[in-house]
C-alpha cells in the first residue's frame, strides 16, 4: 500500500441496489400521495365545497382558547415577557403581602432584563433596593435563569413643582439661579 493510500480515508460506500430501491420506492409514495391531494382538493372544488374539514384533524380544526393563545406566544416569542407579566400578576406570592402593600412592578424591559419597581416610601424603597440580590434570585427560579438581571428601585414620585405667579419671563423654575 502506498502512503496517498493510507493517508486518504476510505470514502462513503456506494449506496446498494437495495438503499436505491428504498430512496426510488420513498419518492415514488411523495408524488402519489401529492398527486392524490392535488386529485381530492380539485374534486372538492368542483362539488363547490372548497376545502372542507373532514374526519382527522387538521390545521383548520376550531382550537381552544388556552391553546390559541399559547401557540401565539410561542409564535411570536413573547414567552418571557408573558412570564414576567404573571409575575405582575403574583407580586404579593412572590413578595410577600407586607412588601407588596408598599411596593409595585411598573414595567420590565426585556433587553435590558431590568425589572422596574416603584415603592410609596424611601423607606420601603432601601428595604427594597437591600433585598433586590434575593427577589432577582427568586424571580429566576420562577422565570427562568437570566429573565432579570437588575431591579430599579424607585422611591416615591413627588408632587409636580407649583411656581408663584412672579416669574421672570423664560426661566425655567427655581433651579435657573444656580450655574
Amino acid at each position: 500500500m502506498s502512503d496517498e493510500e493510507a493517508k486518504t480515508p476510505p470514502g462513503p460506500a456506494e449506496p446498494s441496489g437495495v438503499d436505491l430501491a428504498r430512496v426510488a420506492l420513498r419518492a415514488a409514495k411523495e408524488q402519489a400521495r401529492a398527486r392524490g391531494d392535488a386529485a381530492q382538493q380539485k374534486k372538492q372544488a368542483r362539488r363547490g365545497g372548497g376545502l372542507r374539514s373532514g374526519a382527522r384533524a387538521d390545521g383548520r380544526d376550531p382550537m381552544a382558547f388556552g391553546a390559541a393563545i399559547n401557540r401565539l406566544i410561542t409564535e411570536r416569542g413573547w414567552e418571557t415577557p408573558a412570564a414576567v407579566g404573571g409575575v405582575m400578576g403574583r407580586w404579593p406570592q412572590i413578595v410577600g403581602e407586607d412588601l407588596a402593600k408598599h411596593c409595585a412592578p411598573q414595567t420590565y424591559d426585556e433587553d435590558e432584563r431590568v425589572l422596574v419597581v416603584r415603592c410609596d416610601s424611601t423607606a420601603w424603597a432601601t428595604n427594597l433596593r437591600l433585598l433586590a440580590p434575593q427577589l432577582v434570585a427568586r424571580l429566576n427560579e420562577d422565570l427562568g435563569h437570566g429573565a432579570v438581571k437588575v431591579i430599579k428601585v424607585n422611591g416615591p414620585g413627588g408632587a409636580p413643582r407649583r411656581y408663584g405667579p412672579l416669574r421672570a419671563p423664560g426661566s425655567v423654575g427655581p433651579g435657573d439661579t444656580y450655574g
